[in-house]
């Protein structure tokens, strides 16, 4: 009897977590520092659950890509989707071919950087942004992007992205603006393209590695895309400083109970 309403209690729970790690996404992102552990918490393997947990939040990738269509910059479509699609694949063949045990114990480290790399967002936003407006007022012609080294910077980050990939929209920004990439929504929608294209690939990955767990998957898939929805209608009401601080903090008190957990 306890045991069957602990197994309720954690399947309310995923659905909740992935409710809110889609609405979390669409409004500041960090989704994954909540609905991974919910995945986790269903008794699902490290792998599998970070597998299934990416294939249940892509389609608001997916969404916000074709929102943003209009706004890529063309010249550099293809070097961002290539480092997208090969890093994606190699993160994620990678990720197939680790331990469990392995994975397990560099969750709570994973979670920590990614709660890191999001809690610095903030600043690096204000200077991407800043960088923008100086660019719109200058009206300047764009620079112009070496595309080979651009690609090798990418990858690495893209491969983060297929292995675990927790922040990793803040490093692509970053890189693209080091760069020499000024406009705020190019960067913003090459960041979603890039690490869309990485997410597609990853999954294919997954899914022909058999390491997809389906009866969750589509149920927090469906439950994300209900957050997504509410997240992007609520987005502008509330201030992104905050959920900025709660997301870093809940991503930090997360990573600490899985060392806690592992000591």
């Amino acid at each position: 009897m306890l045991s069957t309403l602990i197994a309720n209690w954690r399947f309310v729970w995923l659905i909740v977590a992935s409710l809110l790690g889609g609405a979390l996404n669409a409004m500041a992102g960090g989704g994954s520092f909540i609905s991974f552990p919910a995945m986790l918490g269903m008794g699902v393997p490290p792998i599998e659950a970070n597998a299934t947990n990416t294939v249940a939040l892509w389609p608001g990738q997916l969404v916000a890509g074709a929102t943003l269509h209009g706004d890529v910059r063309r010249d550099l479509l293809t070097v961002v989707l290539g480092a997208g699609c090969l890093g994606g694949f190699l993160g994620a063949w990678v990720l197939l071919h680790t331990r469990q045990r392995t994975f397990l114990h560099m969750i709570p480290w994973l979670l920590l950087l990614g709660a890191l790399i999001f809690g610095i967002s903030g600043p690096v936003s204000r200077w991407i942004r800043a960088r923008s407006t100086r660019a719109l007022s200058e009206r300047h012609n764009e620079p112009h992007i070496p595309r080979l080294p651009l690609f090798v910077a990418l990858l690495p980050v893209c491969f983060y992205v297929g292995y675990f990939g927790a922040g990793s929209g803040l490093l692509i920004m970053t890189v693209l603006a080091l760069f020499g990439m000024e406009k705020m929504h190019e960067l913003n929608a090459l960041k979603v393209l890039g690490a869309g294209a990485a997410n597609l690939c990853a999954i294919f990955t997954f899914v022909a590695g058999g390491r997809i767990v389906w009866r969750l998957c589509l149920i927090a898939m469906i439950a994300a895309a209900i957050g997504g929805y509410l997240g992007a209608r609520f987005t502008r009401r509330l201030n992104p400083d905050i959920l900025r601080t709660v997301v870093v903090v809940t991503g930090i008190v997360i990573a600490g109970y899985f060392f806690w957990r592992q000591a």
